[in-house]
């Protein structure tokens, strides 16, 4: 039995046969248990009216659960085969090096790969083969590159442990990505969020969050009460915590202290699920879409905010350096995109304040007295 906080202010109510489990990802599901029968997976917010709804529906045996989906792993590798290498990647000190979510995505892009192509020998895999397989991804540059990466690395482990003697994956070059990534809120957008997630709503905290820290929502869900230390957030970003730790001492901004001060905050994070328990990275970002969606911004995004956050920093004249040390990037490569936008609308306007007087060869000249 789990008891909810129903949202009506009605009180707690006593669901039977519910029960919660956590998924891969620490996400917190909430399922109907019968004896004997699938459990059927409840979607709706807990303690909302659509919730009671919908749980109401599965008891009475009107909501059907799912059909299993067929196992789509890729069969046991025989020793030779790009499978069995990957696997033998998968136990080496480079790879439990990296940090969990890295981890994670490099073995989705193999596994990916090795669904198609892993029962091939890796000893015949030619720079060929690989390109055909970026080049199928030319519609996502990033993506093909990331699985260029991984190959790199998977080819690298298996030179220096006398698996193979070369590295193909090294022969094929990286696509040139397309746009600038991730869309950057503008003032506009984030008035509109504001419009429909007022403060004192968990939205609109985690949009100040995001925003008057200019972090990584894998950080900003890990922020509570012991994050804040004279006045100041003091935190290591998750990124690279294990190889490059990176730690950082951020002043709060007002405008985030008084959001602070107006939200119902969780005891060990500010930001934390219908469960009262912290977010995984991954289940903020998929909730922070969905309000998003709310407020009419498909396009935007929690990693919009982070260079919303940069280019404001670099339109108030911040230097490369100084929004270096607020984002805790180690290289200038991303930070100069907003520093260069910067200087290009101040080079425009510049050149356009030219024609609000003429240069002083056409300046005209009174005539002589004489």
């Amino acid at each position: 039995m789990v008891k909810f906080q129903m949202r009506d202010g009605s009180g707690e109510i006593d669901f039977r046969k519910l029960v919660e489990d956590t998924d891969r990802h620490g996400n917190v599901r909430v399922y109907l248990r019968v004896k004997g029968q699938p459990k059927i997976r409840l979607r709706e917010i807990p303690g909302t009216d659509a919730f009671l709804t919908e749980y109401r529906r599965a008891l009475a045996g009107k909501t059907k659960p799912k059909t299993p989906k067929p196992d789509t792993h890729y069969k046991p590798s025989t020793k030779g085969s790009i499978s069995w290498l990957v696997k033998q990647y998968y136990t080496c000190a480079e790879f439990k090096g990296l940090g969990d979510r890295t981890q994670q995505v490099r073995r989705l892009i193999l596994d990916a790969f090795c669904r198609k192509d892993g029962d091939k020998p890796y000893a015949k895999l030619e720079p060929k083969h690989i390109r055909k397989r970026r080049d199928a991804k030319s519609d996502t540059p990033e993506a093909a590159n990331g699985m260029i990466k991984a190959l790199r690395q998977v080819f690298t482990f298996a030179v220096d442990n006398d698996h193979h003697d070369r590295n193909p994956a090294k022969d094929v070059p990286y696509l040139k990505s397309t746009g600038d990534g991730f869309h950057s809120w503008s003032i506009e957008e984030v008035e509109q969020f504001e419009k429909r997630h007022p403060i004192g709503t968990k939205a609109h905290l985690a949009m100040a969050l995001l925003l008057y820290s200019a972090q990584r929502r894998s950080d900003i869900v890990g922020f509570g009460p012991h994050s804040v230390k004279a006045g100041k957030l003091t935190f290591t970003q998750v990124k690279n915590a294990r190889n490059k730790p990176i730690t950082l001492e951020l002043p709060v901004r007002p405008e985030l202290k008084a959001v602070l001060e107006a939200s119902q905050l969780g005891e060990a994070t500010f930001i934390v699920t219908e469960f009262n328990k912290p977010y995984t990275s991954n289940g903020f970002g998929n909730w922070f879409r969905r309000r998003c969606d709310e407020a009419g911004l498909p396009h935007c995004s929690s990693h919009g905010l982070r260079k919303a956050a940069a280019t404001r920093l670099a339109e108030a004249d911040a230097s490369e350096s100084e929004i270096m040390a607020i984002t805790g990037h180690t290289t200038s490569k991303e930070v100069s995109r907003y520093t260069k936008a910067k200087r290009q609308k101040v080079l425009a306007e510049q050149a356009f304040d030219r024609f609000k007087k003429p240069p002083e060869s056409e300046k005209s000249v009174p005539p002589s007295e004489d």
